[in-house]
């Protein structure tokens, strides 16, 4: 499914910047958010391999887009069902897990909320047979993200395609994905290139993709550190792919970016008087990020994309 891409000149009057200013809508995805890239495309990939049962540990997003896909599954194909095990932190958001919990429709799809969700999926794996869905580390999650890639290419200006994007950063799966998929693109092919900078963006609170930026460029890590974030998706304190992400942020030209949350409530007004949107702490994220890079002296010859990953 296709989402929405559309230039936002007041934002980008504000800023002060000659480059446009993109928001790309992935909340408006029919999965939810951007990972309505990555979760239905692995479920469809291993139910083709004759797995019926799965299991996911996550902080809303990436749960809300495995059920959207089973229940799509399910009525599409009532003879060939497939079922799922949502677990669900003590700490998610009252509005997250009663929107989970209000879509649940039918046999097959129970959620509960434990003191430790990932464990508790882990163990659910292992004693049930489930398929864990885990885009941290799953090679497939990585695939998704492709038909992003796709999207984003299609945005031009008189200077040329994209030249950076902005995406709010948990595992970093989104980030490297894009990374590849960018790499991958068929325009490659015809000896054109389209290499955009990557932008990750994480919290005061939770960090880990942008410390290994910084320390793999030989820079001082910031210690920036709140006990908490507005941003509450971003939760990945281990990061397994920060290796990979942050070499991918080298490679494009790009850097790593922290959000306090003070910076994410200026972020969500400036793009409530200028984009007439209401973004989510966790998307507003992408806006503080290309903040934070023309206040330190960055500049594009190309347009810059905040990706609205949802809420």
């Amino acid at each position: 499914m296709k989402t929405p891409q559309l230039p936002e000149p007041n934002l980008q009057k504000a800023l002060g910047i000659k480059n446009e200013v993109w928001f790309k809508f992935e909340n408006k995805h029919h999965f939810g958010s951007h990972k309505g890239r990555s979760i239905p495309f692995m479920i469809d990939e291993y139910r083709k391999q004759g797995i019926k049962s799965f299991v996911i540990s996550s902080s809303g997003n990436a749960a809300l887009a495995s059920l959207r896909t089973v229940l799509s599954h399910n009525k599409n194909k009532p003879q060939n069902p497939i079922s799922l095990k949502i677990f669900v932190g003590k700490n998610i958001e009252a509005k997250k897990f009663e929107k989970l919990k209000n879509e649940i429709v039918g046999d097959g799809i129970t959620i509960e909320q434990t003191d430790n969700p990932k464990q508790d999926a882990f163990n659910f794996e292992k004693t049930a047979g489930a398929k864990m869905l885990r885009g941290s580390t799953d090679p497939l999650a990585l695939v998704g993200y492709q038909s992003l890639a796709e999207e984003l290419a299609k945005i031009q200006s008189a200077e040329g395609g994209i030249a950076a994007v902005f995406i709010p950063s948990s595992s970093g799966t989104c980030a490297e994905g894009l990374y590849l998929g960018f790499k991958n693109l068929p325009v490659r092919q015809a000896g054109l290139k389209l290499s955009p900078q990557i932008h990750i963006v994480q919290t005061n609170f939770c960090h880990p993709l942008t410390e290994e930026v910084y320390f793999q460029k030989g820079k001082p890590i910031p210690d920036e550190k709140e006990e908490h974030s507005l941003a509450g998706a971003i939760v990945d304190v281990v990061g397994r792919r920060r290796e990979a992400v942050a070499r991918a942020v080298i490679e494009t030209g790009g850097e790593g970016w922290m959000a306090s949350d003070e910076e994410i409530k200026k972020a969500i007004e400036l793009a409530r008087q200028t984009t007439n949107n209401e973004l989510s702490p966790n998307s507003a994220l992408s806006v503080v990020g290309l903040q934070k890079a023309v206040s330190a002296g960055w500049s594009w010859k190309g347009p810059v994309v905040c990706l609205i990953t949802g809420e």
